[in-house]
């Protein structure tokens, strides 16, 4: 088992929170209640989220004809939504579901692929369960519609459609003065220039989220793979960004993939999850993306 701390000090959107993070690194736990503190000299953190949106992939091979195939698939999106949508009705009732199809054309060593994604709202669910099972119960009509061979019909942990984003201004004074502002600027910069350092940077970025995501039983190696794909999307950058406000204060902002649940998994039947879900307090999966952000 991993050890178990609680964060303090976290004022988020007006709310305070005790947040759970297991972790082996008992000084993780110590800076985030620290660096919390001095976020609530400025009001605390500020947060947004998007939709819980997940993205099923469903990979289509042997086609010799593949952007027409795309328009055949677009053509029949209705009745793909339909099908997917029949797999898990009480999604739907929650207002979850497919909501919408994509379709594009890669280039690979083996040939062209279609490939088509399904965007599946999943509410309050990690969401991998259901997604695959829609992915899987489509298939045909894809294999149909197309005139290729399905393959893969799986999840994609690079949820860019399921972000969580947070502020929090601290106050020059609070963290040591002008001279620290200016170092934390200059480290940024280092990071943003740097793959090597910002490797480093992001790993210290998971340092929290990780612990948060063990914490309450999501899967942190999808999180750890998602956030650090995003970093990568148009080259290795950092997911923090630091700036200084006209005050002379830093202005730290985030963003960053979350896909977790507050049901089903490990977070529904894990006790040591359901406490640490309980401490924090959290309503929604939406709510906790947006603290684990913050964290």
């Amino acid at each position: 088992e991993l050890p178990l701390g609680i964060a303090t000090n976290f004022l988020i959107d007006g709310k305070d929170y005790l947040i759970p993070m297991a972790i082996e690194e008992p000084s993780v736990v110590a800076a985030a209640s620290n660096a919390a503190k001095m976020a609530r000299v400025k009001g605390g953190f500020v947060t947004q989220a998007t939709p819980p949106v997940m993205i099923g992939q469903i990979q289509v091979v042997r086609l010799p004809d593949p952007f027409a195939a795309k328009i055949e698939v677009l053509r029949h999106k209705d009745e793909i939504i339909q099908k997917a949508n029949e797999q898990d009705s009480i999604l739907v009732k929650l207002g979850g579901g497919c909501k919408d199809i994509e379709a594009r054309v890669i280039d690979t060593i083996v040939g062209p692929m279609l490939i088509v994604h399904l965007l599946v709202d999943v509410r309050d669910a990690m969401g991998a369960n259901a997604v695959n099972t829609m992915a899987e119960a489509v298939a045909p009509i894809i294999e149909r519609v197309t005139g290729g061979k399905v393959r893969l019909r799986i999840i994609s942990n690079l949820a860019t459609y399921r972000l969580a984003r947070a502020k929090a201004v601290f106050d020059k004074d609070a963290i040591g003065g002008e001279e620290v502002v200016d170092g934390i600027i200059e480290a940024y910069a280092f990071a943003k220039a740097d793959p090597y350092r910002c490797a480093t940077h992001n790993k210290g970025i998971m340092n929290g989220v990780s612990a948060v995501v063990i914490a309450t039983g999501n899967d942190f190696r999808a999180v750890e793979a998602g956030a650090h794909s995003y970093a990568a999307l148009g080259g290795y950058k950092p997911l923090t960004t630091y700036e200084k406000n006209e005050d002379g204060d830093l202005v730290g902002t985030i963003e960053l993939p979350v896909a977790v649940g507050i049901v089903g998994g490990a977070t529904s039947v894990n006790p040591m999850a359901r406490v640490c879900l309980k401490i924090l307090g959290v309503k929604t999966a939406e709510e906790l993306s947006r603290v684990i952000a913050a964290v």
